[in-house]
């Protein structure tokens, strides 16, 4: 009987029998390779019976199987170049040689053709094609595995902790727990969940410790500590095979080695549950359909656990078709270190010149201000210090009287930040080079906290000091200063009943209502009162207590004419501080009546969307102009006709239509919804006989009326100042950035006609910049018939929310621009906070099925666009750190609305960046 022997080639590889088919999906070295461990494992099995010599050849990152001969009887002196199997030692000859042969040739099926047995034995190993195929890809699949660590995977499948590591601390808890739950030194099936930490997954957990159960060959409902130990031990085992291998078992639940579509349909059905994705749960079925597609193209029914390790080895693959648009993501700049100074002295001198970038806008203002109210209560101190006054009153009344004056100054100022629209008109003008504008709200609460402060120092040395002075003064004291109080000596209670007194006392009273329902516990609900009390908290306390200031105007005006040691009528200093603020003011508050009268608006379309929010789309009235980014107000009289509430504008300026996003949040809105709504008592949403996002048409005669103020400037209107955009919304936060990404739609198509018809008239402007074709222009046309070039080059929108549905918003806006953004300028992502992170084992059949049916259908499971939705929070300082490197030497604006929270942390990232690097981020935040 003869063998087929293998011989070392010039090559590496083998000499192929003639009849071996090339087109076999298993070819080459490499292939061999991929046998090459299953081959070693069978020998390993019978060492006892052979004694073998193996020759091997390292081939770039595959290792190549060159011979196999029975081990010369001087095997222990086998030369350097090749690895040995010992064995028993025992002798070798033909016999041996022949079944070692034998063995080979069941894993090489290809070398049984070679042999010189009957014909009856070849058609005998003969096996299914089906089969035959799947076989060839296992082989790949294992050959994959031997080239790219498990390493990847393993952080990819995660049953316990983010680190995947069974520390001594989460060894403890689980062991508090389980004496807190067990029963009679027994933990319930039920309570493992809680007990391994997965208090929100339990029915999850219950199919981890039922996959654990049933290795154990038994059926149990309970189990003691020291099986609690060794399942703790297997679920939080290193091994990414150990972990596979109880993700498997959990789908397998007839142990027969196998997965059927319905049990990857359950397993789904387990991992839509524990992440609270109701719409994935309902279409279950079709994903597991998918992956069957997937992995069983020879439609044999079933998978297996190497079929299952080759999806998750892949998912990665599958990730990278985000969108062609995003591809220039993936291959960031990695020239970090080099952007970095070389030195301190370069690197004290960078920090300080990003510390005067971001703050010297702030810091003249402040300054300014500062020194102003300085030099006034500096100046009457010492008018006062020098007056007969001082030598009855002391130094109360000089104190009293240069903190009134702080007071008029500050009461004058805290008008002009809350002058919206003549701020939104600096904005357009050079003063936003020099006064930072998107701090107008703090400025205004600066300013309020230095009354507070004027008023207990005023105040204050009034009641308990120069009041006492005065009254208990000297005849021969009083007689320097009697004359101001027609020669009659005041008593305490003359002094709080007069005009001064009553006045006075009155404006602390209003000006303390006002401050305190204006702090943040109050005005956001914080404080929770008895009933009736209640009203006493929340957005409408402030807005109405607001209004008392009105009167604390008056009563100021009154309060500086009747003074009891000022005279002359140009001493009385207090309405040359107001009038002008107050004027312009009252002159905004006037134009805003007017202008909302004709700026009613009809309208035309509302749709329910998920998350408790609808839109409302509105006629345009005429002569409204606004940008992207700005927001406007709403009041609806029948709701109430004092109240106005602010919400972005969602439509881009191009648009023929007004549209905002409104989530039910508050009293006023919860109304305005019912009254839109008053004779379905529902918005038409997806279960709804129209589909999803479908508009419901009003009635014109029965709608309510709705009164638009505005526009009204934010800090992403600026949005075109900046060469790239980073846009970050929380929530209902993305509203204020969907303009801006419909604007920058727009450009981006008028851009290509403008292209079309150039090319088709032939036009004497045959070439443009590379700054021009690679940058958002602007459509619009100045009066002088110039277009408007803007120097943004790309934009990054990150939408981080809770709720999946909240997707659907602005389906329509992420289509678009995945389908007109060819140059990759625009980059959209997703993040959906209420799945576990991506490599927890409950989201990771879910990021799988994400990823695959992405890259077939080109659609998101979650979002139902192109755009892939990530799960968990983004990791903020790779984002920022990734763009840095991308665009070195350029400015980034960074626009964030959302809660307060974050965006310190996104401001502490734009400062830190901008000093590390080159690439300067300026943080704005959305103001209301």
């Amino acid at each position: 009987m003869r063998t087929s022997s293998f011989r070392r080639c010039s090559t590496g590889e083998f000499d192929l029998p003639e009849n071996f088919d090339a087109s076999s999906p298993v070819t080459g070295g490499h292939a061999y390779g991929a046998m090459l461990p299953v081959f070693l494992n069978d020998l390993r099995s019978n060492h006892h019976k052979e004694l073998v010599e193996i020759t091997l050849e390292l081939e770039n990152d595959a290792v190549v199987l060159c011979n196999v001969a029975p081990a010369p009887s001087s095997a222990p002196n086998a030369s350097p170049s090749s690895s040995t199997a010992g064995g028993d030692g025992s002798g070798g000859g033909v016999a041996r040689s022949l079944s070692i042969t034998s063995r080979i040739r069941r894993k090489f099926p290809w070398l049984r053709s070679m042999s010189s047995a009957s014909v009856e034995s070849a058609a005998a190993s003969v096996e299914d094609p089906l089969v035959t195929a799947r076989n060839a890809r296992k082989m790949r699949v294992k050959l994959e595995r031997t080239r790219s660590s498990a390493q990847g995977a393993l952080k990819g499948l995660r049953f316990i902790s983010k680190s995947g590591e069974a520390t001594e601390e989460l060894c403890r808890k689980v062991e508090e727990r389980f004496n807190v739950l067990a029963k009679d030194g027994l933990l319930a099936r039920e309570d493992f969940g809680e007990c391994i930490g997965m208090e929100d997954s339990k029915e999850f957990a219950v199919c981890i410790f039922d996959a654990l159960v049933r290795r154990k060959e038994r059926r149990v409902s309970s189990i003691n500590r020291e099986e609690l130990h060794e399942f703790w031990l297997q679920i939080s085992d290193q091994s990414f095979d150990a972990r596979l291998q109880i993700f498997f078992d959990m789908a397998d639940s007839n142990e027969d080695g196998r997965i059927t579509r319905e049990e990857v349909q359950e397993l789904i059905m387990l991992s839509a549950s524990a992440n609270k994705l109701s719409k994935l749960k309902e279409q279950a079925e079709g994903y597991a359909a998918l992956i069957m597609e997937e992995l069983d193209p020879e439609n044999l029914g079933y998978i297996e656990l190497w079929q299952l390790e080759m999806l998750l080895l892949e998912k990665d693959r599958y990730m990278n078709y985000s969108r062609q648009l995003s591809t220039a993501s993936v291959n960031w700049s990695q020239n970090m270190p080099d952007l970095r100074p070389k030195n301190e002295v370069q690197r004290l001198c960078r920090t300080l010149q990003c510390l005067a970038l971001e703050y010297w806008r702030r810091g003249w203002i402040l300054l300014l201000w500062l020194v102003t109210t300085a030099c006034l209560f500096a100046w009457k101190f010492y008018q006062y210090r020098n007056r007969s006054t001082f030598q009855v009153m002391s130094y109360c009344i000089p104190i009293a009287k240069g903190a009134a004056e702080t007071l008029k100054l500050n009461m004058a100022l805290i008008l002009l930040p809350v002058c919206r629209n003549t701020l939104t008109w600096l904005r357009s003008t050079g003063a936003r080079k020099f006064v930072p504008f998107d701090d107008n709200i703090n400025f205004h609460k600066i300013i309020a906290f230095a009354i507070a402060v004027g008023i207990a120092v005023h105040a204050g040395n009034h009641l308990a000091c120069d009041f006492p002075l005065l009254v208990n003064s000297s005849p021969e004291k009083f007689s320097l200063i009697s004359s101001d109080f027609h020669n009659k000596r005041p008593t305490y209670k003359s002094l709080l009943t007069g005009v001064e007194g009553v006045t006075g006392i009155s404006m602390v009273v209003l000006m303390a209502i006002s401050f305190t329902l204006a702090t943040h516990h109050f005005r956001r609900n914080a404080v929770r009162l008895p009933s009736p009390f209640n009203r006493l908290t929340g957005f409408n306390a402030f807005w109405y207590s607001h209004h008392l200031f009105g009167l604390v105007y008056v009563l100021l005006l009154v309060h500086g004419t009747f003074l009891y040691l000022t005279h002359r009528w140009y001493q009385k200093t207090t309405w040359m501080y107001i009038s002008v603020p107050l004027l312009l003011y009252i002159a905004e508050r006037t134009l805003r009546t007017r202008r909302s009268a004709h700026y009613t608006v009809k309208i035309l379309k509302v749709s329910g969307l998920p998350g408790n929010v609808f839109s409302l789309l509105m006629s345009k009235p005429n002569g409204f102009k606004y940008k992207s980014g700005q927001y406007i107000f709403l009041q609806c009289p029948k709701v109430s006709p004092f109240e106005w509430h602010p919400f972005s504008i969602t439509s881009a300026p191009g648009d023929e239509y007004l549209s905002v996003h409104i989530r039910t949040v508050g009293d006023w809105t919860q109304e305005l919804k019912h009254l839109l709504t008053k004779e379905d008592d529902k918005l038409p949403s997806v279960n709804c006989q129209a589909t999803f996002g479908e508009l419901m048409q009003l009635d014109q005669r029965g709608q309510p009326r709705l009164l638009v103020d505005g526009p009204y400037g934010a800090p992403a209107q600026d949005y075109q100042n900046f060469d790239v955009l980073l846009l970050i919304g929380l929530g209902i936060g993305a509203t204020p950035f969907i303009s801006i990404l419909r604007d920058l739609l727009n450009n981006t198509r008028a851009m290509d006609e403008l292209v079309v018809q150039e090319s088709n008239t032939e036009t004497s402007q045959t070439t443009r910049s590379d700054e021009s074709s690679n940058s958002f222009t602007s459509s619009n046309v100045t009066p002088g018939g110039n277009k408007r070039s803007r120097r943004t080059t790309n934009a990054y929108f990150y939408w981080v929310t809770r709720e999946p549905g909240s997707f659907e918003w602005f389906k329509g806006v992420m289509d678009e621009v995945a389908e007109m953004d060819h140059k990759g300028q625009i980059e959209l992502h997703n993040y959906l906070t209420s799945v576990y992170e991506e490599g927890d084992a409950r989201s990771t059949l879910i990021t799988m099925i994400q990823a695959l049916n992405h890259a077939k259908h080109g659609v998101d499971i979650l979002s139902g666009t192109r755009v892939r939705t990530h799960f968990a929070r983004p990791n903020w300082k790779e984002v920022f750190t990734k763009i840095a490197a991308k665009h070195p030497f350029a400015t980034v604006g960074v626009f964030y609305c959302g809660m307060p929270v974050l965006a310190k942390e996104l401001k502490k990232l734009s400062l830190e960046l901008s000093h590390k690097t080159t690439t300067r981020f300026e943080f704005h935040k959305e103001y209301f």
